[in-house]
């Protein structure tokens, strides 16, 4: 992982040290609140449903286990509000209702504490922390090299990556280099601090597409042209929220050295004309929709002036390139120099003998590793009782033991909101998986239905319309048989509590999206998104189903979906390997996926009845 120098922990301490003082200033009420605002969104505070929310940078999803700890120690000490303050939003959250399912049950809304929580782009956040300490806590993170600069606020924001980068088996280029100098570049660079609106990028670096970049601000993908020289594909203009929309190829080939000069020129041109009189039409994606081939040829132009007259001052030399990259030092592993296919077909022959469940643990929480002798591991942080991505001090302690025990002490956080171990060798899987079962992080769920991206939602962002963290746990209760999850196979379910789309519900194979109806809460179903993966095919938002559907039915509707499919679906294939949800729903189209979500739906005295009892 990236290994800071002085002068980066240097910065990182003096800004904490500055955030400090700002902070002390508007307690004594030198700073008004409105002056401090824009100061503390800038490291990261967010003032939230009931609390101040952080949102703590963790540049490519890295983690070592000492930074893991001291957001342990975050969780446990800091994210702890008042008693007083805790009955009271749980009180709110209690007149939601409950979600009634099958069988009597319920989902409700049960606020807790303690705990952070892993996003979409790899950061983490904390719900509860009293700003008062809000100083203490950005002091302990920067002891371990830890901040919230750009975590949120009209800027470049944290760059993301391929949780696999610099390991993965398909890997074209380790982008993390590139990424590392273009946080370097972009972080409080004065030109790009006030933006129309937040801008975000992502840049992949292998030939599977793990980190989403068509769905980003600008999305850059590593390549060789037909000369075998490296460079970037460039996309920019894609986004979620109010107006999802697929980026636009501007560059099919740029020499990698020129990338921060014409990402340079990409955001002069959105400074310059991108809208700053309605927010909902200020990201980049509405200035490139509206202008097509203007915009690009407006792009060309910038980056010419950039070249001929401004001597490309942002060219990036091999020099630096070697020095980023000397930054990503792979660790010392002492590995047992046995055949690697020999030490896996052991393991194997031991997991068909034992027990299934480490067999399916290898299928669908182990990777294969650019070095034959280790394997990528994914901890499931999808389990019943806690919102997906959630973990509690306890867990990232654990989380940091087996980083140490089985990692070279590094984990990373990835883009389905779990937690990856970068560098496990062979012969320890066996004992990490009991490790991991322990802990109650190896549920063999990765990529499976219950292996769903939500977002905090109504139970504590402040703009969310309707709670995801219910639903969650309601298809969660629902789907706990591994036998059925796995014979439903690779389904990406994704869950937003508003427009915003925190949770990727448009990229979802199945999407759930919180809205607003007369003020209460009702549950609009998208079917056949894709996030740009080889499963998914192309990047594309789902469709909606029909008219949005309350929150006691939406288990019933995801219910209805999955066994349309399962009706529907072509059978195994000589590998026992059955169509896909998202192949199966594109092959027959979305019609009868529609007619029975729409044939779930309650009738008028069915709706009733719940409300009548949650009162």
């Amino acid at each position: 992982m990236y290994q800071y120098t002085e002068f980066d922990r240097q910065f990182v301490k003096a800004r904490a040290a500055q955030y400090r003082d700002q902070l002390e200033r508007n307690l004594a009420g030198t700073l008004g609140d409105e002056e401090f605002k824009p100061l503390r969104l800038q490291n990261g505070w967010y003032i939230q449903r009931y609390a101040p929310m952080l949102r703590v940078a963790v540049p490519y999803g890295e983690l070592s286990s000492k930074q893991l700890r001291v957001l342990a120690t975050i969780a446990r000490d800091y994210d702890q509000p008042s008693a007083a303050l805790l009955n009271e939003a749980q009180a709110t959250q209690d007149k939601l209702g409950a979600i009634p399912l099958p069988g009597g049950l319920s989902a409700v809304s049960k606020l807790t504490t303690g705990y952070g929580h892993f996003t979409t782009r790899t950061n983490v956040q904390f719900n509860w922390i009293p700003l008062v300490k809000s100083a203490d806590v950005m002091d302990l993170l920067a002891g371990v090299n830890m901040h919230g600069i750009q975590t949120s606020g009209n800027c470049i924001r944290n760059i993301t990556t391929d949780e696999r980068a610099g390991i993965a088996v398909d890997e074209i280029a380790d982008p993390r280099p590139f990424c590392e100098i273009l946080r370097q570049w972009s972080t409080l660079h004065p030109e790009f601090a006030f933006l129309p609106r937040k801008f975000k990028i992502s840049v992949n670096g292998a030939r599977e597409d793990r980190a989403a970049i068509a769905w980003y601000d600008v999305g850059l993908q590593l390549r060789h042209n037909d000369a075998g020289e490296l460079g970037f594909k460039v996309l920019v203009g894609g986004g979620m929220g109010r107006t999802p929309t697929i980026s636009t190829v501007v560059r099919e080939f740029l020499p990698w050295n020129q990338i921060m000069n014409y990402l340079e020129a990409v955001i002069r041109v959105y400074n310059r004309y991108g809208r700053r009189d309605n927010s909902w039409k200020a990201r980049i994606k509405i200035l490139v929709k509206a202008e097509g081939q203007r915009y690009i040829d407006q792009v060309e132009a910038e980056y010419l002036q950039i070249i001929e007259h401004d001597g490309a001052p942002h060219t990036i030399t091999q020099a630096e390139l070697d020095r980023a990259t000397a930054s990503f030092v792979p660790p010392a592993l002492n590995c047992d120099r046995k055949s690697a296919d020999a030490k896996i077909a052991n393991i194997l022959r031991a997991a068909a003998e034992d027990d299934i469940e480490f067999g399916r643990w290898l299928t669908r929480n182990v990777a294969p590793h650019k070095n034959p002798d280790l394997r990528i591991v994914t901890l499931s942080f999808k389990r019943l009782g806690q919102a997906p991505g959630d973990a509690t001090a306890a867990q990232l302690d654990i989380a940091a033991d087996l980083a140490d025990q089985f990692s070279a002490g590094e984990a990373r956080v990835t883009h389905e909101q779990n937690l990856l171990l970068p560098w496990v060798r062979c012969d320890q899987l066996p004992e990490l998986w009991k490790a991991a079962r322990k802990a109650g992080l190896a549920r063999p769920n990765i990529g499976l239905l219950t292996d769903m991206i939500a977002c905090p939602g109504g139970d504590f962002c402040s703009l969310a319309n309707a709670r995801s963290l219910p639903i969650a746990e309601a298809i969660t209760r629902r789907y706990q048989d591994l036998d059925e999850l796995h014979d439903l196979g690779e389904i990406d379910l994704h869950i937003s509590g508003c427009i915003n789309s925190c949770g990727h519900h448009h990229s979802g194979h199945i999407g759930i999206l919180g809205v607003d109806k007369d003020g209460k809460e009702w549950y609009q179903v998208t079917l056949g998104g894709a996030d740009g993966s080889t499963l998914s095919g192309p990047a594309t938002p789902g469709k909606v189903v029909g008219p949005s559907f309350s929150a006691a039915e939406v288990p019933e509707v995801i219910e209805a979906v999955l066994e349309t499919y399962q009706s529907l679906r072509q059978s195994a294939d000589a590998n026992g390997r059955s169509e896909t949800f998202i192949a199966t729903l594109r092959r027959v189209g979305i019609e009868p996926f529609k007619v029975a979500a729409n044939g779930a739906r309650f009738s008028a005295s069915a709706k009733s009845a719940p409300e009548e009892q949650a009162a």
